[in-house]
């Protein structure tokens, strides 16, 4: 019996030290695995693969590459917290919202290289204006996209589409501040107004195009531009980059009168854990051949002058999405207007849609 105890005392005594060591095996795995990887928030297709595979061949790192489909989501999982995403790619208005609820960390500038690469004309923007919280990764415009098959003339202005050459003929992308801020532009006004009269008087305006709108759709914009199936639309530059690469019938313009200045840059969110793994990633991006890369795969503009002078002519001296000084000048970055402007944005947007009905 006294064997028997001493036996099952020494089996018990076994059991303890293997379920300590599995504990210490399962955390010290834990930490390894992240400490070792690195984990990506970003739009789909919004990088070259094989900058991800470079990357990880360089620095040892393990991506963990995760998508979303708008800023908004992106920004619910975050603020939710319980997930660690290590690098995040917000837009610009975004960005403020997320500064403004101390949801991002502030970047320590002396773990930077490269960020002297970025063009001066894309820095200390008033989403962030000491660039404390976010580095420029694309940049771009909101314009018109028309079919020389279908428009004898190129127009010029928001207002061409109201004429009735474009009856039942124009495509729109699904988005308030996109549809309400060209109505805006085309009254002279500026698209992050908050005069209740003037956005009235752009919704007004906007109600007299519904003969010309044939659709209000999102990604489907770029298929059917590419097969011909509207005279115009009005979408983002780097949707326009790929459909004019697909059609040479397409063209893409901004208004002089003005539109919208985009930025989509990199963050750190606060659910970060592998800051070492995140500023070498926002390095590597930084270095010209790889923005140049990634630029050239994705269609969007590099705000890296370095990179920009490493693409090809044909797309660096392209001045539909490398416009020049003279059409930057009149162009707008979104502000975050807050809940309740936004609201009122959307619901002027929702009362096109169904006027269109």
């Amino acid at each position: 019996m006294k064997r028997l105890v001493y036996f099952m005392g020494g089996v018990l005594v076994i059991i303890v030290m293997l379920g300590i060591l599995s504990v210490k095996l399962s955390a010290d795995t834990g930490k390894s695995t992240l400490k070792n990887q690195l984990t990506i928030y970003n739009w789909g297709d919004y990088i070259d693969d094989s900058l991800l595979k470079k990357f990880e061949k360089e620095t040892g790192y393990k991506v963990n590459y995760v998508t979303f489909d708008s800023n908004e989501a992106m920004y619910t999982k975050i603020k939710q917290g319980g997930t660690t995403y290590d690098i995040a790619i917000p837009s610009e208005y975004m960005i403020d919202k997320m500064i403004s609820e101390n949801l991002l960390v502030k970047l320590d500038k002396k773990k930077l290289t490269g960020f002297d690469n970025i063009d001066k004309r894309f820095i200390h923007q008033s989403f962030d204006p000491e660039n404390d919280y976010s580095i420029p990764y694309f940049w771009g415009t909101v314009g018109i996209v028309y079919n020389d098959k279908f428009v004898k003339q190129a127009p010029q202005h928001w207002d061409d589409l109201w004429s009735s050459d474009y009856r039942d003929n124009i495509m729109l992308v699904d988005g308030a501040r996109e549809v309400i801020g060209m109505a805006l532009n085309a009254q002279h006004d500026s698209l992050n107004s908050t005069d209740m009269g003037k956005l009235n008087l752009a919704y007004n305006h906007l109600k007299e195009l519904t003969p010309n709108v044939k659709a209000i759709v999102a990604d489907e914009i770029k298929q059917y531009m590419i097969n011909n199936e509207a005279a115009a639309a009005v979408t983002f530059s780097g949707e326009a980059a790929e459909m004019v690469a697909e059609n040479k019938h397409l063209h893409y313009m901004v208004p002089s009168e003005g539109s919208n200045l985009w930025f989509d840059n990199i963050v750190i969110p606060k659910t970060a854990k592998n800051y070492a793994a995140a500023y070498a990633f926002i390095n590597f991006m930084l270095e010209p051949k790889n923005a140049a890369q990634n630029a050239e795969y994705v269609g969007y503009a590099t705000p890296n002058v370095k990179a920009e002078s490493l693409l090809p002519a044909k797309i660096r001296n392209d001045k539909q999405f490398y416009p020049d000084n003279q059409v930057i000048k009149n162009l707008e970055v979104y502000k975050n207007l807050g809940p309740d402007w936004l609201g009122i944005y959307n619901d002027l947007f929702l009362q096109f849609k169904m006027y269109r009905k």
